[in-house]
């Protein structure tokens, strides 16, 4: 929480789930489904994105009608000290979903969605494999997936 920002209580958070759930939900929706007035809601919502609880607004796909067949978790191990430089360059790779800085016998889980198999592997072997700095991938390919 940025210094002098509100506390996030009850309220707060239930504004966040209704938000998750429907983005283009009305600030008067929002209201009758947290219980609390619009004027509250519109201060509690502009509050809540002053303070960067709420950083944005965002629109969720379904990859395969998008044509994105195919998906894979790859896990990347990278010279110590590099990862910002590659975090830098797997941020514009086509394909890349989600980069992860994690704490396991790897360094970065990566999230990558592509039209096909060859297209996925072109990805992960020519141009993750291809990053100054990374050292070693492992790939796991989803086979299915659910959203929460």
């Amino acid at each position: 929480m940025a210094a002098g920002a509100a506390p996030v209580d009850d309220t707060d958070r239930a504004i966040v789930a209704a938000l998750r759930a429907d983005g283009r939900m009305s600030v008067r929706a929002l209201a009758e489904q947290v219980h609390i007035s619009r004027a509250n809601a519109y201060a509690r919502l502009e509050r809540l994105q002053r303070d960067g609880v709420i950083t944005g607004f965002t629109v969720r796909v379904d990859p395969v009608r998008l044509g994105l067949m195919t998906s894979a978790y790859v896990s990347v191990s990278i010279e110590q000290g590099s990862w910002r430089e590659v975090l830098a360059v797997l941020e514009q790779l086509p394909g890349v979903e989600k980069v992860a800085l994690v704490g396991a016998e790897f360094d970065m889980l990566v999230e990558v969605r592509a039209h096909d198999n060859h297209e996925l592997r072109d990805v992960v072997l020519e141009q993750i494999q291809a990053v100054p700095g990374v050292r070693a991938t492992r790939t796991w390919l989803v086979f299915d997936e659910w959203s929460t």
